[in-house]
């Protein structure tokens, strides 16, 4: 069964745009796992836009006595450093919060949101993912990367030591909202996603799967089969405001449900 994450940036965002404590980032979650969430994810940019350090504590301290059995994701750049903002650095919220997974994303401090995967064709870049996914794993962390669906890329995430992929999902979503699911574009971009799956689980990477996934989208990617985990916040945060946080984590489960019952038949 697929597993759900769900990301909280945007409850935090929200909080930060009047600088007061709500809607409260560690009530969100409670309300998430209690509709049958299986993880938390976040992703602490180093401007602060939204997760904070002191979120990445209180979180890995809930989580930690009230909920063992929820997975804690942490997403981000392991080259983002401290800044002067009060970012701590990526590597020192994974050393402190030793959360059950990190995800390790090759976004830079100025963009809006994750937009593509690691390319670790240059063994220079390869071998400092290496040395960070192994650090990581010393502290007790799995470690994704997070990937495009290029097959030799992902031969070269199991060869850094990874633990799994997480597939950027943007591309698909954007077909599925412009042409449709039926549409060949989308159903060649899927096959692709399949491929890519097929030999990461080959290779004995885990699979995980996220961006842009929504209602429309999210059971036809599941299908694909082998997919451990989806992370999803954006969009679910949006669709929250129509169905109220719990009922639309309970579609997403819904949505999830039914894509490994087409992947099982």
């Amino acid at each position: 069964m697929t597993a759900l994450s769900v990301n909280v940036n945007k409850i935090a965002w929200l909080r930060n745009s009047r600088e007061g404590s709500r809607p409260s980032v560690l009530d969100a979650a409670r309300a998430i796992i209690a509709a049958g969430a299986q993880g938390i994810t976040v992703h602490p940019r180093p401007d602060q836009r939204h997760i904070r350090l002191d979120d990445v504590q209180a979180l890995a301290r809930l989580l930690a006595s009230e909920y063992p059995h929820v997975e804690f994701n942490i997403e981000g750049n392991p080259a983002a450093g401290p800044r002067d903002n009060g970012y701590p650095g990526f590597d020192h919220l994974i050393e402190t919060a030793r959360p059950q997974q990190a995800t390790l994303v090759p976004d830079s401090d100025a963009q809006l949101t994750s937009d593509h995967g690691w390319d670790l064709t240059g063994t220079a870049e390869a071998g400092r993912v290496a040395e960070i996914i192994a650090r990581y794993r010393g502290w007790g962390v799995r470690v994704s990367l997070f990937m495009d669906p290029v097959e030799e890329q992902i031969a070269r995430a199991k060869e850094c030591g990874a633990d799994r992929i997480e597939l950027y999902t943007g591309p698909y979503a954007d077909l599925v909202e412009r042409h449709g699911p039926g549409h060949p574009d989308t159903r060649a971009c899927r096959q692709s996603y399949l491929d890519a799956t097929r030999c990461a689980s080959k290779l004995g990477l885990g699979v995980n799967a996220g961006h842009d996934l929504n209602l429309d989208n999210l059971a036809a990617f599941i299908a694909i089969g082998d997919v451990a985990e989806v992370s999803i916040g954006h969009a679910l945060i949006a669709d929250a405001l129509e169905f109220g946080l719990s009922a639309t984590v309970r579609k997403y489960l819904d949505a999830i449900a039914e894509g490994n019952d087409q992947a099982g038949g």
